[in-house]
Formats: C-alpha cells, structure tokens, sequence
C-alpha cells in the first residue's frame, strides 16, 4: 500500500507500508536524493505521522545513492538568521526519526555525505551496502554541519575522527564504516532492502514499549551521570515491564512456549 500526502512536500518522500513496517524512501534521485527544504520538510512529517499499523520504518534512497546531502544550489546568499532557521529545520525533522514512535533501520547505498550522513546518523541500526561510502566534506565547501551531526555522530564515531574527516576531506568505505560503527551491518549490492526489512519486521515483533525506551530512554541514560541514568533505568525499567503485552511475553516464556536465545549460527 502507497501513502501520498496532498502537501506538495509528499512528492520528494514516499511513504509504503510492508506489514507493520514503513519503508519511507527518499525521491530526488536525479539530484542524488540531495535534501532542499521541501524535502526535509517532508522527511519529518513523514516519521511524525506514520500509518498507526507502523511498528518500525525502514529509511532509504531511490537511485544509485541514499542522500548527498545539502542541496547547496539553495544556500544562496543567506544571511545568518535564515541559515539558523534552516538548520534548526533539519534538527525538528532528525528528532523526529530519531525520538519518534518507532525504530528505524536505514538502508544505506552509494554517498552516504554531508547532511544525508547526519540523517543516518538520527536513525537507530543502518545498513551499508557495498557500495556506501561516508564523507563530511563541509571544511572544502566552507560551511559547517548545520543538520544534528555534531551532536549525534561524535556519540557513534567519536570527534577525532569527525575532525579528520572535515579537515581533510576523508572518506570511508563500507567496510570501514562498519569498523567505526557507522553501519552495524554490511550487505552486498542490492540487498541492503531486504536485510532492512528482515530486520525492521523482527523489531516490530517487539512490545512496542521496549522498543520505545530503547530509542527513548537509552541514549538519553547513556548521557546522564552514573546515579542519574540508574534512577531513569529504574523507572523506565518499572514502566515498561508493567504493560500487559510485557506480562504476557513473561507469562509465555515462564511456561515454556516463547523462543530460547541461541548462539550465532
């Protein structure tokens, strides 16, 4: 099933549903899927009003790359305040993905570079296909990262290399990618979607409470002090294993007839 929206921003953000995922899929392919305001309109109110069927969203580009980025024909001649506005456009849209109802898996294809790093960055597992390749090229265009990468990939990459990689240009691979933790998974060519799928259909499996303290209260654990994350722990930790579908999945596993965890085949 197809989603459209009458909002002329709809037109570079598709929205599918697969079961109880949401394959929400970048549009501007000739422009290699580069994000202009329409587009990163679109993005948030995609993730900020997903289909209620949707239990976890799957993010990725049509064409040969996931996104390049800024579509810096739109800079212009801003002044400082417009291009604050602007960047706290990407910063509402990026919360939206990543603080939003449901996990998301990023399927990640060709340049991975500047802003459209930064939207990878806001998503919560991201798959690489061979063929990806990460770039911060904002030092050599004589901007700065303006979309959330500051905060969100020194917490994934850590600022040495962020540093390396806007001073000099750097690029990493795939291969080197997944090494650092920009990718949690490599695919080859042209399975990056159906790993995605396979692993956004088992996360929708999940009690949709876990999943949200996951992408909720886990990042936000991970920056507190030590005491503070452990009472957010506690309560969270209280919370959700009070839901019925928590009782009922313990209920099932007390009684033998939920699924023991295995080692890696």
């Amino acid at each position: 099933m197809s989603i459209t929206g009458a909002d002329e921003a709809a037109k570079t953000v598709r929205v599918d549903m697969d079961g109880e995922v949401a394959i929400v899929t970048l549009d501007r392919a000739a422009k290699r899927n580069a994000i202009d305001e329409r587009t990163v309109a679109a993005l948030g109110q995609a993730f900020a009003n997903l289909p209620a069927a949707a239990r976890a969203a799957v993010l990725t580009g049509a064409g040969e790359h996931f996104c390049a980025g800024l579509d810096l024909s739109e800079l212009g001649e801003v002044n400082a305040a417009e291009a604050l506005f602007h960047s706290r456009l990407w910063h509402r849209a990026f919360e939206d993905i990543q603080f939003g109802r449901v996990p998301v898996v990023a399927v990640l294809h060709g340049a991975v570079v500047g802003g459209g790093l930064e939207l990878a960055a806001s998503t919560h597992i991201r798959v690489a296909e061979a063929s990806t390749f990460f770039a911060l090229p904002e030092g050599q265009r004589g901007i700065f990262l303006g979309g959330g990468g500051t905060a969100r990939l020194p917490r994934i990459i850590g600022v040495p290399l962020i540093t390396d990689m806007m001073l000099t240009g750097r690029t990493l691979d795939a291969a080197e990618g997944l090494r650092v933790g920009l990718a949690q998974y490599q695919v080859p060519d042209g399975q990056g979607l159906a790993k995605g799928l396979e692993l956004a259909h088992i996360i929708a499996r999940n009690a949709p409470m876990t999943n949200y303290a996951v992408t909720h209260a886990l990042p936000r654990i991970a920056d507190m002090s030590i005491e503070q994350g452990l009472l957010l722990e506690a309560m969270t930790s209280s919370i959700v294993q009070d839901a019925p579908e928590a009782k009922a999945r313990m209920r099932a596993f007390l009684e033998g007839r939920a699924a023991k965890v295995r080692p890696p085949a």
